[in-house]
C-alpha cells in the first residue's frame, strides 16, 4: 500500500498561483504513474494531471492546459503541481493518487487540500 500525503494548499486570488506537493511512500514503493484530481463542490471528482513514473512524460487535462504543469523528483518519490492564472473555477480539493505498477486503476489516495481561487 501506498500512503501519499499531500501540502500546498490555500487560498489564492485569482491570476496568482499556487505550487500542490505530494510524497509518495510505502514498502518496496514500485510506481506506474501518481496523477492529481479535484473535486469542486457539487461535482464529480476530475482528472487534473499525471506523471508516468518509469517512461516519465505527464499529460494535463483540457481545462488546465498551458496553465498547470506536473512534474516530478523520482528520487525523493515527490510529485509536483504548478498551478498558475488560477481562475475561481479552479476552486477544489486536490487529491494525489497513485497507481502501482501492473495495477490497472489509481489504487492509492492522498487525503487532498483545499484550493480556493478568490478575491
Amino acid at each position: 500500500q501506498v500512503q501519499l500525503v499531500e501540502s500546498g494548499g490555500g487560498l489564492v486570488q485569482p491570476g496568482g498561483s499556487l505550487r500542490l506537493s505530494c510524497s509518495a511512500s510505502g514498502r518496496a514503493l514500485r510506481l506506474a504513474a501518481m496523477g492529481w484530481f479535484r473535486q469542486a463542490p457539487g461535482k464529480e471528482r476530475e482528472f487534473v494531471a499525471l506523471f508516468r513514473w518509469s517512461g516519465g512524460g505527464s499529460d494535463v487535462a483540457n481545462s488546465v492546459e498551458g496553465r498547470f504543469t506536473m512534474s516530478r523528483d523520482r528520487v525523493q518519490n515527490k510529485v509536483y503541481l504548478q498551478m498558475n492564472r488560477l481562475q475561481p473555477e479552479d476552486t477544489a480539493i486536490y487529491y494525489c493518487a497513485a497507481q502501482g505498477l501492473g495495477a490497472i486503476t489509481w489504487n492509492s489516495w492522498g487525503q487532498g487540500v483545499q484550493v480556493t481561487v478568490s478575491s
